[in-house]
């Protein structure tokens, strides 16, 4: 869910045009989360869930790559073009202008920060040249309000000379139980800058504190996505920090969990898993401790490229790492070769690559959408698709249950293209309020890097094809000069 790093995204879309979680309804959460933190952003308060992607590579007033975020408002029908505000910082209200090369949108993390009762975006141009500081980064948070997203507040840099980058990485959640929403904020550097106790329209918080893990550092290093949930059931958010080892000349990446406590968030404790750039934390097996679930494990052993985008020598792999009252405990493995998962692992497929977890059924255990947006079909290169995974008491059942989804699926909009990149990005999140997650799936690059969204709603047992719809950039208001790649990332 939640959360490609913007040079992920990027390497990715230039081949694709040459040659980057977790939630779930308001009403069956499957999240075993903190008391704060919302399983489904709603910036508007009707009760309908909402999403938010990225047009990061937007042209604004003629400025290429300035960046864009597009919120879409959750109603009775789901997600549509039309109930939808686009946002870039040459919006009212919105600190800053739009500048060339800024990225705005490509990261962000939603949280009802000033504790008003409706979920606040907050939003990075991690790019942005700031008073000088090349790449110095920008963060802040749109307010949420009855009519949606509206104005915004800059989170400043406490530390601008010892990092560039300032928001490369951002989630939010309640860290130390004290009952308000925490911002965690990462950079180049290793060091995770975290505002804790709320954060006021003025721009004030309750407290700071930084912490660090054993990852690089430095250029374009440092965490590369943050994700959030209460693994260890002890009702303060935990935080998962996903980067490069210090001691890897190869580039392999790592990922760290770092648990909440009643003075924030412990590296003291932290405590290394299993590899994979993408993360989500919900509950997939009813256990009351929320999984952690990691994507698409690169192994430069078996790849001598760059590793973005992340590639694996079997196509991909998901790893599973059960809660418990202890934190991460037991790990099981899933690649599109384990029981009966729809496909086969092809290299290149990069299975996992982007996951969401949400109950679809409402049955109490989160089931999965996992993306492998380069999943070749009937002769289509990088055309892409989506498995569904569901959720047991035994954890995902991959030997039934199953759905699998493509653009030639039958009832999903548009038609399988090469270098589509569909499942480039999956948010199950429910829009409808209805208590059932639905899914929305990211294709950035449909029509040459332009980007799209589908819309493929729960029937209430499974994900359908009935009411499903596509929401191309133009009809969202994204420009479709230069590349914009909508679709790319959602925010976490």
């Amino acid at each position: 869910m939640h959360k490609k790093h913007r040079r992920i995204a990027l390497a990715t879309a230039a081949a694709a045009a040459l040659t980057g979680g977790l939630l779930t309804s308001l009403a069956a959460t499957a999240t075993a989360g903190d008391s704060v933190h919302h399983p489904v952003a709603d910036f508007n308060g009707d009760g309908f869930g909402d999403v938010a992607y990225s047009a990061g590579s937007a042209t604004v007033g003629g400025k290429k790559q300035a960046g864009q975020i597009v919120a879409l408002y959750g109603s009775a029908s789901g997600v549509t073009s039309t109930k939808r505000a686009t946002i870039s910082q040459n919006t009212t209200g919105v600190p800053g202008g739009a500048e060339t090369g800024d990225g705005f949108g490509w990261v962000s993390a939603y949280g009802d920060f000033n504790s008003d009762g409706y979920d606040d975006l907050a939003v990075s141009a991690s790019e942005e040249d700031v008073a000088g500081d090349t790449d110095g980064g920008t963060v802040l948070v749109m307010w949420g309000s009855s009519g949606g997203l509206r104005g915004g507040t800059t989170i400043k840099d406490p530390a601008v000379s010892s990092h560039d980058r300032w928001g490369r990485a951002l989630a939010a959640g309640d860290f130390d139980g004290d009952g308000t929403e925490d911002l965690a904020v990462g950079s180049s550097s290793s060091r995770v800058h975290v505002f804790k106790g709320g954060i006021t329209k003025s721009g004030t918080y309750g407290g700071r504190y930084t912490f660090k893990t054993d990852i690089a550092s430095g250029g374009d290093t440092g965490p590369l996505v943050l994700t959030a949930g209460d693994v260890n059931g002890d009702k303060r958010t935990d935080l998962v920090v996903d980067g490069y080892e210090t001691d890897s000349d190869a580039g392999y990446n790592t990922n760290f969990y770092v648990p909440g406590s009643a003075s924030g968030l412990d590296a003291s404790s932290a405590r290394e898993l299993k590899r994979g750039i993408i993360t989500g934390v919900a509950d997939v097996n009813g256990d009351g401790f929320g999984d952690i679930v990691t994507g698409q494990e690169w192994d430069p052993a078996n790849d001598s490229s760059e590793p973005s985008p992340p590639e694996s020598s079997t196509g991909g792999k998901v790893h599973i790492i059960y809660g418990s009252a202890d934190g991460p405990a037991a790990t099981v493995a899933v690649t599109q070769n384990s029981g009966n998962v729809p496909g086969s692992s092809e290299r290149g497929d990069w299975f996992g690559s982007e996951l969401s977890l949400g109950d679809i059924n409402d049955d109490g255990y989160a089931d999965l959408a996992a993306g492998a947006p380069g999943e070749n079909l009937n002769g289509v290169v990088n055309t892409g698709a989506v498995t569904v995974l569901y959720g047991s008491a035994s954890g995902l059942n991959t030997g039934s249950g199953y759905q699998y989804f493509a653009q030639s699926t039958a009832g999903v909009p548009g038609s399988d293209e090469k270098d589509d990149w569909f499942g480039g990005e999956v948010k199950l999140t429910d829009v409808t309020a209805d208590g059932k997650a639905d899914l929305t799936v990211g294709a950035f690059g449909e029509n040459t890097g332009n980007g799209s969204l589908v819309y493929l709603p729960s029937n209430g047992t499974k994900i359908t094809t009935t009411g499903s719809r596509s929401l191309p950039t133009s009809s969202v208001g994204v420009s479709t000069d230069a590349q914009p790649l909508f679709g790319a990332n959602a925010a976490n």
